[in-house]
């Protein structure tokens, strides 16, 4: 069932009744994020002003805040949806009014790694196009944010009227999911184990369902692998008690399957995967981004059985068009994987719940 909020969200002052200050949860270090009053920003010719109506917490959040990872001070948030409010007077594709759905990184599309579809590698990609103030980092964690020109021009999506501003915070997320499978090449019917049924995981679970794969979704909290069966898991199952090698067994005449994805930050589970995955097939890193982290695995099983470790990393840009079809037109659903709807003065408090999944939590939007 549609999301029916979108008829009801909120309309947004016009341009002259703009505030100059607003509020916004700054990241200050390491498990230091304070709520501040900083300056609305300012934007030029070819740019956007956005009044930010919903932001997802998405785990790489997380770790920049708990591990301390960027030099402080920032306003994270990048899985943000909204109303534009301003717009530069070189700009001609929205106006005050427009809801839209932004991307953070949009890539030059005539680079080295470009040209080689590696578009997160791009040095254009790897600077972030939207802020709430300080060093870029989102700004979607603030009441407005600055959409700066190339991501005006190349990742600023209209949402439709059917559509509410909670399902478009997804499409940057579900753009990396779709961006992992094709980089591990999945193909129809192939059995595909899903290491993690959070939000992510249920994402990947609809996707590769989507491609006409087998999925297998692997949890420890019961009530997600109820909701992945709900998205269309052919098993949802507790590793620690349900017999994976069995099942995948049955479904593969005991070859093991073809694709393991690793959606969790648990590294224990590349190993599970190794073991899961028959000769020839492809394990996907998908969740291991804390620089320097170290993962054990048998490196017998890459070489001599020919196992594939390949890694993925955020978005592509030639797969906006597909996730925006896919939410916009209700073939992965994403409003059921929203649990929690929150405040900016509860900002903490998402935190906390996405830092701590429980059977009540999936996804945790914040709506400064």
């Amino acid at each position: 069932m549609r999301n029916s909020s979108a008829a009801t969200e909120r309309a947004d002052p016009p341009e002259t009744e703009l505030p100059a200050e607003m509020r916004a949860a700054v990241y200050r270090g390491a498990n230091r994020v304070t709520l501040e009053t900083v300056p609305v920003p300012r934007i030029t010719g070819r740019e956007l002003l956005v009044r930010i109506h919903s932001c997802g917490v998405c785990g790489t959040d997380l770790k920049k805040i708990e591990r301390g990872l960027l030099a402080p001070p920032r306003i994270f948030g990048h899985e943000m949806a909204g109303t534009v409010v301003r717009v530069g007077e070189l700009v001609t594709k929205f106006t005050p009014g427009d809801r839209v759905a932004v991307y953070h990184h949009v890539p030059c599309r005539q680079c080295f790694y470009c040209r080689k579809k590696l578009f997160s590698q791009c040095e254009q990609y790897r600077r972030t196009g939207t802020t709430a103030g300080f060093e870029p980092a989102g700004g979607g964690f603030a009441a407005y944010a600055r959409v700066m020109d190339w991501i005006v021009e190349e990742g600023t999506i209209p949402i439709p009227a059917h559509v509410s501003f909670e399902e478009a915070t997804f499409l940057e997320p579900l753009n990396t999911c779709l961006k992992a499978l094709e980089t591990a090449a999945l193909k129809p019917e192939e059995v595909v184990v899903i290491f993690g049924q959070g939000p992510v995981g249920l994402l990947f679970a609809q996707a590769a369902v989507n491609e006409g794969a087998q999925v297998i979704g692997l949890d420890f909290i019961q009530r997600r692998l109820e909701v992945s069966r709900e998205m269309g898991a052919r098993f949802a199952l507790n590793p620690n008690q349900d017999g994976l090698k069995s099942v995948v067994g049955r479904l593969t005449e005991d070859r093991g399957a073809d694709l393991a994805v690793i959606a969790t930050a648990d590294a224990r589970a590349v190993n599970a995967a190794q073991d899961v995955v028959r000769r020839g097939g492809r394990i996907l890193l998908f969740s291991n981004t804390v620089p320097g982290e170290m993962i054990p695995v048998e490196a017998s099983r890459i070489c001599m059985q020919e196992q594939q470790l390949i890694g993925s990393y955020s978005s592509s840009a030639e797969l906006q068009g597909k996730a925006a079809d896919l939410i916009f037109g209700g073939r992965i659903n994403v409003a059921r994987l929203v649990s929690h709807r929150l405040p900016l003065d509860r900002f903490a408090e998402a935190i906390d719940i996405a830092s701590h999944p429980s059977e009540d939590s999936l996804k945790v939007i914040v709506q400064p």
